[in-house]
């Protein structure tokens, strides 16, 4: 088949019984050549992740607090998970560096890149395969942006010289040295940038989940797996609250064409969602791909005559809120009106003010704010140029009586995404889904 590149996140690498189930994924192809582990994460709901801890350390050692308590837990999960998996690894000189680092003053970044360092180097060892320290291939500039250039050269290199290796997660170097992080969950990030070096033929991620589902399981019962989903869907889902991997993940993979598996550690078996980039052709025509939203909006609603002949008052209306700081999700807009839909923590305090002057700049004829909005994005290729769509979907929230304050649909016309209450997010997503998917409404 060619390289696969896979990344285990915290859950499959949380203790013993997670690495011996990782052994036999990695096993079972002999084309999983590269592998990316997380730091351990939970065990249980009542456990803590090792990022977590070691976060902690950090704090505790910059606020002159001792750290040691902690920072024993964590040794003690390390070697709990050495012992059980008969490895004879002496890892203490690492905890013996990682401990006199904290306690000199290292940063948050190095601290809690240990997390995965550590994690990596036991799983090198379980597998037979070579360590290779990310911070050595992966590289960011001085003010921390990822220096894709360098990064690529350099790990194409190193690689090639390892048939089969571990890579850690989460983290690199800067030009002086010193260790760089993604943003939390950025294992699926180095994953991805693996993949993008070695030319691998794909990617997989390893999780505790199956892929991704066609709506929020905690909303509606059993929603139906999603198998294959475009780059395109998938970031429309993600931006909405549809969170199975990293949203930085995806670009290093789609721009070298190499589709990304998410899999499930505790259940190999199931094929999971298969992420693929857009060949243009519909899968099935009228269907949709999934539902994902989130609560928490206001919208602010500006009405003025001949607005539209007005010219410069959209860059008018703009400047009052990136003067405020504040970035916008959606701006749908008609002849004499235009709205902002902004996340109330982007408003924090400021919405008086914005008001204010929005009023001054712009001499609106009326504002006016509507509060607790939720909203919901119905994504698909499938619904591109298929008549009735929208028709269906409007249907469904009016037969439930649920109020439609705001409709979005992008200039790509996979999704559409409507604007309600936050009292009617969960019963309208479930008369969506069950609309489009749900042959038996009175299930």
């Amino acid at each position: 088949m060619g390289t696969i590149v896979a990344k285990f996140g915290g859950s499959s690498l949380s203790e013993a019984a997670q690495f011996r189930k990782v052994r036999a994924i990695v096993e079972a192809d002999e084309n999983r050549r590269y592998i990316i582990p997380s730091a351990p994460g939970k065990r249980d709901k009542n456990d803590y992740k090792v990022t977590d801890l070691l976060y902690k350390c950090h704090a505790l050692a910059q606020e002159g607090h001792p750290f040691m308590d902690v920072f024993t837990v964590i040794k003690d999960r390390y070697q709990s998970i050495c012992a059980d998996l008969g490895l004879s690894l002496d890892l203490d000189p690492e905890f013996n560096a990682i401990e006199r680092a904290i306690a000199a003053g290292a940063s948050a970044d190095f601290t809690a890149s240990r997390g995965e360092y550590l994690n990596g180097k036991i799983l090198a060892a379980y597998l037979g395969y070579t360590f290779v320290d990310p911070a050595t291939i992966i590289f960011f500039d001085q003010q921390g942006h990822f220096d894709a250039e360098k990064t690529q050269a350099v790990l194409s290199q190193e690689l090639a010289l390892h048939r089969k290796a571990v890579i850690p997660g989460f983290y690199g170097s800067t030009p002086d040295g010193q260790i760089h992080t993604f943003s939390r969950g950025g294992s699926d990030i180095t994953g991805a940038i693996v993949a993008r070096g070695v030319q691998a033929t794909l990617y997989e991620n390893w999780t505790d989940v199956s892929g991704f589902l066609m709506a929020d399981p905690r909303i509606v019962e059993n929603p139906k797996p999603i198998r294959e989903i475009t780059y395109r869907e998938l970031r429309e889902l993600a931006y909405m609250g549809a969170t199975v991997l990293h949203d930085e993940a995806i670009f290093p993979v789609r721009e070298a064409k190499i589709p990304i598996n998410i899999k499930n550690t505790n259940d190999p078996g199931d094929p999971g969602t298969l992420i693929v980039k857009d060949n243009g052709s519909i899968r099935t025509p009228g269907s949709i791909t999934g539902i994902a939203g989130r609560k928490g909006f206001t919208i602010i609603a500006i009405e003025k005559t001949l607005m539209h002949s007005e010219t410069g008052f959209g860059r008018k209306l703009l400047s009052v809120i990136e003067n405020h700081g504040i970035s916008f999700e959606h701006m749908p807009s008609g002849i004499d009106t235009i709205s902002l839909v902004i996340a109330d923590s982007q408003l924090d305090n400021k919405l008086e003010k914005v008001l204010v002057d929005i009023d001054r700049v712009c001499r609106p004829d009326a504002i006016e704010v509507f509060h607790d909005i939720a909203l919901i994005a119905t994504v698909g290729v499938g619904m591109a140029y298929t008549p009735g769509i929208a028709a269906k979907l409007f249907t469904a929230l009016a037969e439930a009586g649920i109020n439609v304050r705001m409709i979005d649909q992008g200039s790509s016309e996979i999704n559409i995404i409507v604007g309600l209450e936050n009292k009617d997010f969960e019963e309208a997503v479930r008369r969506i889904y069950t609309a489009f998917v749900d042959p038996d409404p009175e299930r």
